[in-house]
């Protein structure tokens, strides 16, 4: 590591004492090639490279006061003097306006340097590059290094931006991200990738919440045209405009032909389109895009405001009544309330109709064929419902309510048959809220700043090279320091993380261990324990009762690192099967997590009592299903429980299901792998999936769909995984079901051997057998045979709806 610094900062005073050996400015024109030794300096305008057709540039492109980003752009500029960005290497890191270079190094690899940073703001990185390159750019607008024997060892084809030109390929491995507005290039909110189904999906990843909107997420794949059987994840666009993906999708352009300038672009609204160049008119005209609907983007105008489309103005954002926005320059932001929220108010506030106006996702509970009334009282019952939705579903013929926990994703439309009731305190008269007063809480976005990075600058140039000796002896020396500081505090503090937790914890509140010490009575109701710790019953100061949880201090480092684990993971979930963390507490010694508290505890304590009945448990085997694969497939970040267990799988006032205890998760890659190696097995004894054992086996999630599938045979046969079986112990569950089913000989009489005897209410024959068949595949040793949890999920409401 110190050998790699001390390269760095070595290559940094060598490239600021070098001279440049790209041509000089008065050069007739650009050059073509970039190579070895040479360097393209932010300071000098004729620093550029052009394809051979002249269509592309690449140098530096100023995206604010005294900011740069290395890019290419479309040669011509439009009718109003700007340019078209197709690609950026430093995108979310620009460069200073003076002595800012990038440099093709003899060894192979682009650096771009920073003229007030020690360190390359951005580089190739190839790997056992050890041979000189050139750096070209082809017709097409792919900037490539090429070595000696005309192999390109990079190109920025392979790690676009926010843009796809024609023949660039949309692989798993090229997402394209939006900017994060019109004048800030940086990496925004929405991306276009390859989703695990092998589906490309639209998706907004907020600095709340995230979530899935394109293709339809009420919609399955099939259902939306596209196919998950593809053997490979690719996308192209050809120069006649025919769009062709792997996974069915397949569009042309409405002026598709010989058109040579067209593009793909991660829009800043959200949108996917394709773009065609009027070069007569000097503009860009839409010529295909993915969303008709504008407003059915998630996160068009953040939390507590609504999205409406103006024949005018094109897309308007407003803020609920008696809301105002957070930040003037930025929709995403969304409203805030101008009055303290009543969270369990006892029945003493209104409801504020809201028509023509839905709320997208975010449900605290789904209630089917019910009265307005019942629906109301329903969210006055919920302490953390901010409203309800409200329609008639014509194909069912019922009214249909969803009480919310979260206001986003909202949009307003004469088109939509239903109605949004804002929860609102009784001290607020209704008669005051008319469609002038929600009028003046519209949102103006139109005015975005500008990236301005203020630094200082020597005057002198001569004094380039004194300043970059001092640079190495001042770096050098501080890191020392560093060093010798950094150890002594690591060793002397055992606190020293805290500030860790609270950029983890975004978003969510940081209690002191003083008012969870009175919350919970000085920890006087203990509610469960486990190896994670002691989780107590408490009420807030807003009278909000929780589930407050003490993490065991077996270690310092293991009660931290269950804290940020648990933090970390929940901080972007949002399901109405996943338990609802509402802050923390990370105080000297004491590590605490606040939950929403469940009124009936955990499946593990109700297996075995008389409330839980047939139609109640086939109810928790779906939401609990629904809740892992949302963690497995639905998720920003695909998480991997990796404790699924009774004891981890709570119960609310209704016998709902939400799982819960994310202490020992892990995040997963795309490719459904974790992103890092586990260094010793994760979970509990008896739900625990084989492949623990074995250290060369892959962990997918996988292992929570066998852990899941034990678990469901728990809730059949009312017995628990190692206990006596027949009199014989340490038998898994699913061999013995297993030898009940073969002794039957192809008879059904297994399944009342199977089944609890003292489970009330009757069970249907057939939908028993699918369940008993569906948790024996879940459970089977070979993690290929299992089905993932989306499948799972989609047999059981198939099940459900067949009977």
């Amino acid at each position: 590591m110190a050998a790699a610094f001390h390269f760095q900062v070595l290559a940094f005073v060598l490239l600021t004492q070098t001279p440049l050996i790209s041509p000089s400015p008065t050069s007739p024109s650009p050059p073509l090639v970039l190579n070895p030794g040479s360097s393209l300096s932010v300071e000098n305008k004729n620093d550029i490279l052009i394809s051979p057709n002249g269509l592309y540039t690449a140098g530096f492109y100023s995206i604010g006061e005294n900011a740069y980003c290395f890019s290419v752009w479309f040669t011509k500029p439009l009718a109003d003097g700007s340019h078209t960005i197709v690609w950026m290497a430093n995108r979310d890191v620009p460069v200073n306006g003076k002595r800012s270079k990038l440099s093709l190094l003899k060894s192979g690899n682009l650096v771009l340097i920073d003229a007030d940073q020690p360190l390359p703001i951005w580089t190739t990185t190839i790997r056992d590059s050890t041979e000189s390159a050139q750096l070209k750019m082809n017709n097409s607008g792919n900037l490539y290094l090429q070595n000696q024997d005309n192999q390109i060892i990079w190109q920025s084809f392979s790690s676009p931006t926010d843009t796809l030109l024609p023949d660039q390929q949309l692989t798993k491995d090229t997402p394209l991200v939006s900017s994060r507005s019109l004048t800030n290039y940086s990496s925004g909110f929405y991306k276009l990738f390859f989703d695990n189904d092998n589906v490309i999906r639209l998706v907004y990843n907020g600095p709340k919440v995230a979530g899935v909107y394109w293709p339809s997420p009420e919609l399955r794949a099939w259902e939306s045209g596209r196919s998950t059987y593809g053997s490979r994840r690719i996308a192209t666009l050809d120069f006649s405009g025919r769009f062709i993906s792997s996974d069915s999708l397949f569009f042309n352009t409405s002026d598709a032909g010989i058109q040579p300038l067209r593009r793909l672009t991660m829009d800043v609204d959200g949108n996917f389109r394709a773009y065609s160049l009027d070069e007569i008119r000097g503009v860009w005209q839409v010529t295909w895009q993915a969303m008709s609907e504008s407003c059915r983007i998630h996160g068009s105008c953040g939390e507590n405001s609504t999205c409406s489309n103006n024949p005018t103005h094109g897309r308007k954002c407003s803020c609920l009544p008696n809301h105002k926005m957070i930040n003037h320059t930025d929709c995403s932001y969304g409203c805030e309330p101008e009055f303290k929220p009543t969270l369990c108010s006892n029945g003493e506030d209104n409801f504020l109709e809201l028509p023509h106006t839905d709320f997208y996702g975010y449900d605290a509970k789904y209630m089917p064929n019910i009265t307005l009334d019942g629906c109301k009282q329903q969210c006055l019952n919920i302490c953390n419902c901010k409203g309800f939705q409200f329609k008639y579903d014509k194909t069912k013929a019922i009214f249909l309510c969803y009480a919310k926990f979260k206001l986003v994703n909202g949009f307003s439309s004469v088109n939509f048959n239903g109605s949004m009731y804002l929860k609102l305190p009784k001290t607020l008269p209704l008669s005051s809220f008319n469609n002038n007063v929600v009028q003046r809480f519209s949102l103006n976005c139109s005015e975005k700043p500008t990236i301005q990075l203020p630094r200082a600058y020597d005057k002198n140039p001569n004094e380039d090279s004194i300043k970059s000796l001092r640079i190495f002896t001042y770096v050098f020396g501080a890191l020392e320091i560093i060093c010798i500081m950094y150890f002594f505090y690591k060793t002397r503090n055992p606190y020293n993380k805290s500030q860790g937790y609270l950029q983890a914890a975004t978003g969510f509140k940081r209690f002191s261990y003083q008012e969870l010490k009175k919350a919970t009575k000085n920890f006087s109701k203990e509610i469960g324990r486990g190896g994670g710790g002691i989780v107590y019953k408490g009420v807030l100061s807003d009278n909000r009762v929780a589930a407050i949880k003490h993490l065991k201090q077996i270690s310092n480092n293991q009660a931290e690192a269950e804290l940020l684990a648990e933090i970390s993971t929940l901080g972007k979930l949002n399901h109405m099967n996943l338990i609802e963390m509402w802050g923390y507490c990370a105080e000297k010694n004491h590590r605490l997590l606040v939950y929403e508290y469940m009124e009936n505890g955990s499946l593990a304590q109700n297996l075995h009592s008389k409330k839980l009945d047939w139609s109640k448990r086939f109810d928790v085997a779906i939401g609990s299903a629904k809740g892992l694969a949302y963690l497995h497939e639905e998720c920003l970040e695909w998480v991997l429980h990796c404790d699924v267990k009774p004891h981890n799988i709570l119960l609310d006032s209704d016998f709902k299901p939400k799982v819960a205890d994310f202490g020992l998760s892990k995040l997963l890659e795309r490719d459904g792998t974790c992103n890092s190696e586990f260094k010793k097995a994760r979970g509990t004894r008896g739900y625990m999936a084989p492949e623990w054992l074995f250290v060369n086996r892959p962990i997918t999630s996988k292992v929570d769909v066998y852990s899941y599938g034990v678990v469901m045979l728990e809730m059949i046969t009312g017995s628990s995984q190692g206990c006596d079986l027949s009199g014989q112990s340490e038998r898994k569950l699913a061999s013995w079901v297993k030898e009940k089913i073969i002794a039957a000989g192809g008879k059904n009489d297994w399944i009342a051997e199977v089944v609890d005897p003292n489970v009330n209410g009757e069970y249907n024959m057939r939908r028993m057998e699918i369940m008993i068949m569906l948790a024996l595949q879940c459970s089977e040793e070979d993690e290929d045979a299992r089905p993932t949890m989306s499948q799972v999920v989609d047999l059981l409401l198939h099940v459900k709806e067949d009977d």
